[in-house]
């Protein structure tokens, strides 16, 4: 048997995320095994949105985290590393700054990547292991910048599209009514060119956090009334409640209505009756490619 370790760095707008995981090769089987996860909540989207810019006090927060994020790495010595920023370094004007900042004081080189290239991360790299050849399914990944929907038929990605709502932009009230109206068209088109009944595939923490209320293992199916129900449940919450209650973190109980509002929305359009959520996200995408890397790289050795 042999054994890989890779580190994937996903930099969004709620939280950043520090994942190593093993891969271990027994013959044709690979199994990838999660070593660590280590997630900071440093909200760098509330910002990057409403003032298109990153403030100090967030600047500093980010660096410390990146230089410790370098510590744990020096330990852990993966073979290969890969950090992505999405949506909230795409809109702050000192975004490059801050990444040329973080590479010249920990070697970490940060890529800034498109809603469209953050999807195929995903998608590409795990998205298909989910999927019945005979079923079409919408992708939704619902961030806190954006939501990224791709159609899948027979495995195949008909068409992708990115939409700046997310939850955290939803919580600032910074999604116009022609943003909603636009993503309505959008899904109510393909739905309507598509033969069979659609099913979602949903990603992102939110959407991880509603199938653990829901008292449901990862991959498994969770039908359109019981999703609605507990968005409807948690919107009639306090954040304070939600917190209390249901022991969500603070950064987690505001974004998790917006989300749920996102989700539903999409699946009432694209009459969805049901929805798989199978845990993965940007950072199990990356560990896959970095390993499928490795393997062409070394393929002649």
């Amino acid at each position: 048997m042999k054994a890989y370790q890779f580190a994937a760095i996903d930099i969004g707008s709620n939280a950043v995320r520090l994942l190593v995981s093993n891969v271990f090769e027994d013959g044709a089987k690979v199994t990838y095994k999660k070593q660590s996860l280590i997630r900071v909540p440093i909200r760098l989207g509330a910002d990057a949105f409403l003032k298109q810019h990153f403030p100090e006090e967030k600047v500093r927060d980010f660096i410390d985290t990146m230089h410790a994020f370098k510590h744990l790495l020096n330990v852990y010595r993966p073979h290969k590393v890969r950090a992505l920023a999405t949506s909230a370094f795409r809109e702050a004007d000192n975004g490059v700054e801050i990444v040329n900042q973080v590479y010249n004081e920990t070697g970490i080189k940060i890529e800034i990547v498109s809603g469209k290239e953050e999807a195929e991360v995903v998608y590409a790299n795990g998205l298909r292991e989910n999927m019945d050849v005979d079923k079409t399914y919408l992708y939704m990944d619902v961030g806190g910048g954006s939501t990224e929907l791709t159609l899948f038929n027979n495995h195949e990605a008909v068409t992708s599209r990115s939409f700046n709502i997310g939850s955290i932009r939803l919580l600032l009230g910074m999604v116009p009514d022609r943003d909603w109206d636009e993503m309505k068209t959008w899904v109510k088109d393909i739905q309507s060119t598509v033969d069979k009944e659609i099913a979602i595939i949903g990603s992102g923490g939110n959407i991880n956090k509603y199938c653990k209320l829901l008292m449901r293992d990862y991959g498994e199916s969770v039908s359109y009334d019981e999703l609605y129900n507990l968005y409807k449940r948690l919107r009639g919450m306090s954040s304070e409640d939600r917190i209390q209650e249901l022991y969500l973190n603070p950064d987690r109980a505001d974004v998790i209505v917006p989300a749920g509002k996102i989700f539903t929305s999409v699946m009432r359009w694209s009459k969805a009756k049901s929805a798989y959520i199978p845990k993965i996200g940007v950072s199990d995408g990356v560990i896959k490619m970095l390993y499928k890397e490795h393997k062409l790289e070394n393929a002649f050795l």
